[in-house]
């Protein structure tokens, strides 16, 4: 493998690592939305969208490529008689094609699926920190509205004792 297939293909496994640590219960949506406001990814967010097509465009041209070396070695016609080394080395050429345009295949879709994933992940611990903050103001809310009723029932029972006692006199 050359050495730029050997840097893909390290991509390749490090986007699993990241897929399966995002996708795993390792931390709560909380730590991961830290994480992802922290003040380093912040500075990296800025730029994220040039850095997202550039990875995407690097790995279209790498893929486009496996394409063009896949159909150039699928195209080789078999002749009768050829030497046995000339005809491993065609199906060799042909196979790593095949192994880069899966490699670089599977690298675009785990691109997608991470920055999906991120996306995600940030807007579920947005939705429960709402989802805490809306419980809260019930809470208070059913509170208030309890001392609210017991003061008013507490005022009725006095005027309850007044009015029968004022009848007694």
């Amino acid at each position: 493998m050359s050495l730029v297939w050997t840097l893909i293909a390290t991509f390749l496994y490090a986007e699993i690592v990241v897929v399966l640590l995002l996708v795993l219960p390792v931390a709560s949506p909380y730590k991961w939305n830290r994480l992802f406001k922290s003040k380093f990814l912040a500075m990296l967010a800025q730029q994220a969208h040039l850095y997202f097509f550039l990875i995407m465009g690097v790995l279209i041209l790498f893929l486009l490529d496996a394409i063009r070396e896949m159909r150039k070695y699928s195209t080789h016609e078999a002749g009768g008689h050829e030497h046995l080394n000339v005809e491993m080395q065609h199906s060799m050429r042909l196979f790593r094609a095949q192994r880069n345009f899966y490699i670089s295949g599977f690298a675009i879709f785990l691109v997608l699926v991470i920055r999906r994933l991120v996306t995600l992940i940030s807007a579920q611990a947005n939705l429960l920190a709402q989802s805490e903050a809306s419980m809260k103001q019930a809470q208070s809310a059913t509170a208030a509205a309890r001392t609210l009723m017991a003061e008013k029932s507490t005022e009725k029972a006095k005027e309850a004792t007044e009015d029968s006692t004022l009848t007694e006199v």
